[in-house]
């Protein structure tokens, strides 16, 4: 069997049962489709917020945003990411991650932005975090509590998501969140799931994905929900 790898995909298995007229055995096909899925993740990761952030310029307004809630996605990201560089994941099992918090970056600043006018509570924030990130991110903490604070990043992530939710059910509305970001998202994750199993990631992983699933589902299925019916144009009388 000739040997044709890329980007840690072994296409040769796959490719020389076809040749020869067979379906390709499970062993040899699951993990082809987790890496391929996995870079295919970590392609879409590049737009994922994109909408998002059209959408608060194109509007001008944050109206319906939770600065919370995107502030803590912002911690969130930037453990998960440290924390699969630490481990040696392969590049494929976390690489949304680095994508991600770029665009998580930008879109938390654009929302500062329209915030006007900020109060030092949130500069101190920023500084807080500009401080402490490149030094988590390059692994220069203590290994127990980088544990920990992998550990803490499920409950992170799942609260940037509870503000969000419980002010769009409140209100009965998501103000200016995008329909196409949490799609996205909500897709990632549960691709995500499949992929951190196939790959052997930890379990902590998986469960993080899972619970990604859960919370952008809810908020997806908010936006459905609550979003209102685009009015119709009255066609002029001659």
């Amino acid at each position: 069997m000739v040997e044709l790898k890329f980007l840690g995909m072994d296409f040769g298995c796959a490719l020389g049962s076809l040749s020869n007229g067979q379906f390709p055995e499970k062993d040899c096909l699951l993990p082809l489709i987790s890496k391929l899925l996995g870079y295919a993740i970590v392609g879409a990761s590049t737009t994922v917020k994109l909408p998002q952030i059209l959408k608060i310029l194109q509007h001008k307004s944050v109206r319906g945003l939770s600065v919370v809630a995107f502030e803590l996605e912002l911690i969130g990201y930037t453990i998960a990411l440290a924390y699969c560089l630490h481990k040696g994941l392969p590049f494929s099992a976390f690489g949304e991650y680095a994508f991600l918090l770029i665009q998580a970056i930008i879109l938390v600043a654009i929302i500062y932005y329209f915030s006007q006018p900020l109060g030092m509570k949130t500069w101190m924030k920023a500084l807080i975090y500009c401080a402490v990130a490149p030094t988590v991110l390059a692994g220069q903490i203590d290994p127990v509590l980088f544990e920990a604070l992998y550990a803490s990043q499920h409950a992170i992530f799942l609260f940037a998501r509870i503000p969000q939710i419980w002010k769009n059910f409140k209100s009965k509305s998501t103000g200016e969140l995008s329909f196409l970001t949490f799609f996205m998202n909500f897709a990632g994750s549960m691709v995500r799931v499949f992929t951190s199993l196939q790959e052997k990631a930890p379990m902590s992983v998986a469960l993080g994905s899972a619970l990604g699933v859960l919370t952008n589902g809810t908020i997806l299925g908010q936006i459905i929900t609550y979003q209102k019916p685009t009015p119709k144009k009255e066609k002029k009388k001659d």
